[in-house]
């Protein structure tokens, strides 16, 4: 049985602020085909995308440019086709959807990462990648040819230097201030590399949108499977837009009170209202293509501090 009142709900939101269909996909990928194994046939990807009105035209066109950018591959059967994750963007998959289900738990012990490029050291186009993926990464720029993070993961930033292909090419330190000389604090790096006040409006955009919905859903839970899966995609779609821009600051360097914390703490109790029913219809739309479907794997339930299993 259908929420009407969620119904509305999600007509008003396609409407308003419709996500792209590629970008929907990637979000559909990471949030639910990754932990059954990162791989989906294109029938049932397609039965999954329509309810936000993706059709089939508009899902190949973005499936194939996914491809094209080196998130997926393709393979055939006979006349069908499937997609999967390929290996070497799954760990970047892993990496920003580990932002969205992560609580806001990093602090400051006082140092900055720094990442230097010294003219000359690199070319233009390396140069232009590099900045992108390192802003994408939540990386401050501090001066020209320099970025900066108080809470970076060398993981991360190894797998953004290889990957481009300047591993070698540019310094990286850790830096501290140094006792006894008269300097402006480093924290105050922070306001010099980023703008938090579009992180803020962002985050106070998505609770204004799904604040009534967990009141709703609280007042009259969801019962259909699809619905609750429409739901649980478009929330994580949404919540995963603004973490794209959100820095990732120790809790230290943010401002007070920081939207972010509320902001989480929604998105936290609309996917654990939603999450095992929206499992029931992604679980029964997998196996009528293929009836050896995997269920997710147990890592998925310690999204958002544990889901109830």
């Amino acid at each position: 049985m259908k929420n009407t009142r969620c119904t509305a709900w999600i007509a008003d939101f396609l409407e308003s602020d419709p996500p792209r269909s590629k970008s929907l996909v990637m979000t559909i990928f990471g949030d639910a085909i990754v932990p059954r194994g990162g791989a989906i046939w294109l029938g049932s990807l397609i039965e999954l995308l329509a309810p936000f009105g993706v059709n089939d035209r508009l899902l190949r066109t973005s499936v194939f440019r996914l491809a094209q950018e080196g998130w997926l591959s393709s393979q055939r059967d006979g006349r069908r086709s499937a997609y999967t994750i390929r290996p070497e963007a799954l760990a970047r998959f892993e990496r920003a959807y580990r932002r969205i289900y992560a609580p806001l738990v990093v602090h400051w012990d006082g140092s900055w990462t720094l990442v230097i490029g010294p003219a000359g050291s690199i070319g233009a186009a390396e140069r232009g990648a590099l900045r992108k993926e390192l802003l994408w990464a939540g990386y401050g720029l501090i001066s020209p040819g320099i970025f900066g993070h108080p809470a970076s993961n060398a993981e991360a930033l190894e797998d953004i230097l290889v990957r481009n292909e300047v591993q070698g090419k540019l310094y990286v330190c850790h830096t501290t201030e140094l006792p006894g000389v008269s300097t402006r604090p480093l924290r105050d790096m922070v306001g010099d590399c980023w703008d938090l006040s579009e992180v803020m409006a962002g985050y106070a955009k998505f609770i204004a949108s799904f604040q009534p919905l967990l009141t709703l859903l609280q007042e009259e839970p969801v019962f259909d499977a699809e619905q609750a899966f429409v739901i649980r995609s478009l929330l994580t779609h949404a919540y995963r837009r603004v973490q794209l821009h959100d820095p990732q600051l120790p809790v230290e360097l943010l401002p007070e009170p920081w939207p972010g914390t509320q902001a989480y703490a929604l998105a936290r109790d609309l996917y654990r209202i939603t999450y095992a029913a929206a499992e029931e219809h992604i679980l029964a739309t997998l196996r009528r293509e293929d009836e050896q479907a995997a269920s997710v794997e147990p890592w998925f339930y310690e999204r958002f501090g544990g889901l109830t299993t």
